[in-house]
């Protein structure tokens, strides 16, 4: 099994943005997480970062038939993003947006969430555990 894993704006910022909401620990340390917990039940996976709508959409396309599933953080585009939401639902594999706050417990426009329908779930407020349980959900692990 194979998980491409897409991070949006502001997300290579973690460690130094605002600890007290997202924590510590950089992007980077978040996917060497990831990584030894999808090699501890059998998952590879890739990393994809990027604060470009654009990009975000074409790898989510480009991702169809590729990998077998899609965790996306789409960090600000969660609120605004139509076109985020129309390439998620385009695709024919299985995906869980996740995120690192409770962001129904900040801010009321947080917890508007314009991809989330289009996402076979929605993991929030675990830290970068919710990662890991993106991964499990999108592997049938859980």
């Amino acid at each position: 099994m194979n998980i491409l894993v897409i991070n949006g704006p502001n997300l290579d910022r973690l460690g130094k943005r605002d600890p007290s909401v997202y924590g510590s620990e950089t992007l980077k340390q978040i996917n060497e997480k990831i990584e030894k917990f999808a090699r501890k039940i059998g998952v590879d996976v890739e990393f994809f970062q990027s604060s470009s709508e654009g990009e975000i959409v074409s790898e989510i396309g480009k991702a169809d038939g590729v990998f077998d599933g899609i965790v996306i953080n789409p960090a600000a585009y969660t609120h605004t993003s139509v076109a985020i939401r129309d390439a998620i639902e385009a695709v024919e594999i299985p995906v869980v947006e996740v995120h690192i706050s409770n962001v129904y417990s900040r801010e009321a426009f947080r917890s508007l969430s314009l991809t989330a329908g289009a996402c076979r779930g929605q993991i929030a407020g675990f830290g970068a555990d919710s990662y890991l349980l993106a991964i499990r959900a999108v592997s049938g692990k859980i």
